[in-house]
C-alpha cells in the first residue's frame, strides 16, 4: 500500500511524512523481554505521618496495597493508554512500594513478557499509575505531594540491554 508512510530514520513512531505510525514488529524474533522502572513520590509531612510501619493508612484504605494493584492493572492495559503501544501478554508484573527517609515513597516495578517488542512502557505505566494512586489517596491531608522522577532503570531483551546509573 503506497499510502502507508514508511518510518523516518530518527524517531521510531514517526513516519517519513511526519505522521504517527505504529512500529512493525512482525519481523522481530520473539524473545524474553524485561524492564524495570522507578517512580518517586515526595509526601507532605502530614501524609508521611500516616505510615504505620508497613503502609500508609488513609481514609480511602491502605495506600501502598491499593497503589500496587493499580500499577499492575495499568501495566496490563498500557496499550489502551499509550496510542502506539502494542498489546502484550505480560508474563509477570510486580510493583514494590516502600517509604524511605524524609517522606519519600519509592515505587519499583518489573514487567516481563515473551514478545517481539519491549516492555518498558508497561513498567513505566505501572510505576506512574502507582504513583498517581499514592497521590490520590493522600491528597486529602495536603496537596503539596510531588511525583517524580519516573524512569526506566533497566531493560533486557531485543536489540540491546540497558541499565541506568540509578540501578
Amino acid at each position: 500500500m503506497s499510502d502507508i508512510p514508511s518510518q523516518s530514520p530518527g524517531l521510531s513512531h514517526v513516519g517519513a511524512d511526519g505522521r504517527a505510525v505504529m512500529v512493525d514488529v512482525g519481523g522481530k524474533a520473539v524473545s524474553r523481554r524485561t524492564a524495570r522502572a522507578r517512580a518517586e513520590v515526595r509526601l507532605v509531612p502530614a501524609a508521611a505521618a500516616l505510615f504505620d510501619g508497613t503502609d500508609l493508612q488513609s481514609k480511602k484504605g491502605p495506600v501502598f496495597h491499593t497503589a500496587t494493584l493499580a500499577g499492575i492493572m495499568a501495566a496490563k492495559r498500557t496499550h489502551e493508554l499509550i496510542p502506539l503501544c502494542h498489546p502484550l501478554p505480560l508474563d509477570d508484573c510486580r510493583v514494590d512500594i516502600r517509604l524511605e527517609d524524609e517522606g519519600r515513597v519509592i515505587i519499583e516495578t518489573l514487567a516481563s513478557a515473551e514478545a517481539r517488542t519491549g516492555v518498558e512502557m508497561e513498567a513505566l505505566t505501572a510505576a506512574s499509575v502507582a504513583a498517581l494512586t499514592v497521590y490520590d489517596m493522600v491528597k486529602a491531608v495536603g496537596l503539596g505531594t510531588v511525583i517524580g522522577p519516573v524512569t526506566v532503570v533497566e531493560k533486557t531483551g531485543g536489540k540491546s540491554d540497558y541499565r541506568s546509573e540509578q540501578a
